[in-house]
């Protein structure tokens, strides 16, 4: 399994970068938010996914790693492949993908091309289930029980949204140290994720 590769951007079109590393230019097909982080060029490190299926081996290269994890969750949704993930990574960032399955806003994923209502309302669902199935921190235990319960309610949504990205509930409590827990959910989700790398 390839993990990451870190080189030389070399290339760069619609969904597509190509990373050169010792002599080998690997195209990694990509969203519009990773091509806006590294089209600056040089050297550049994408996280990557590759998948194989009987008549294709393709490498997905993500910018960080929230956005790989999310890329992730969204494929293991019935009905969802690597297409229909990068349209909507292209469209919305990780941290409003989250709020959107958090809140059960499936309205917004439709905007991305190619995604329909039943598909959106799909991946709303599949993914909240899989965050219900897990086992939680509660928001009290992050906000030492001193928070007001608006404050605690907004740290869970945060929790649950990380959880939908596929972050490990210690790994979430662990991100979101620190934060003001009066932030608004998205505030919070951004705060975490820069925390996550």
């Amino acid at each position: 399994m390839i993990y990451s590769v870190r080189g030389e951007l070399v290339h760069t079109e619609a969904g597509l970068a190509v990373v050169e590393c010792g002599g080998v230019g690997y195209a990694c097909r990509t969203t519009a938010n990773t091509l806006a982080k590294i089209r600056s060029g040089g050297e550049v490190k994408l996280f990557t996914y590759l998948h194989i299926t009987e008549n294709a081996v393709d490498l997905f290269g993500f910018a960080d790693s929230g956005e790989l994890q999310c890329f992730k969750q969204l494929i293991s949704v019935s009905g969802v492949g690597p297409k229909a993930a990068l349209s909507i990574l292209s469209d919305i960032t990780p941290s409003k993908l989250a709020l959107c399955v958090a809140t059960g806003d499936s309205k917004t994923l439709t905007r991305s091309p190619g995604i329909g209502a039943k598909i959106a309302q799909r991946i709303v669902l599949e993914l909240k289930d899989k965050v219900a199935k897990e086992q939680r921190v509660s928001a009290q235990e992050f906000a030492g029980g001193s928070a007001p319960a608006a404050a605690g309610n907004a740290v869970q949504e945060a929790l649950n949204a990380l959880a939908v990205l596929g972050f490990a509930p210690v790994q979430a409590q662990e991100a979101l140290k620190g934060a003001d827990a009066s932030l608004p959910v998205e505030e919070l989700i951004k705060y975490a994720l820069k925390n996550l790398g």
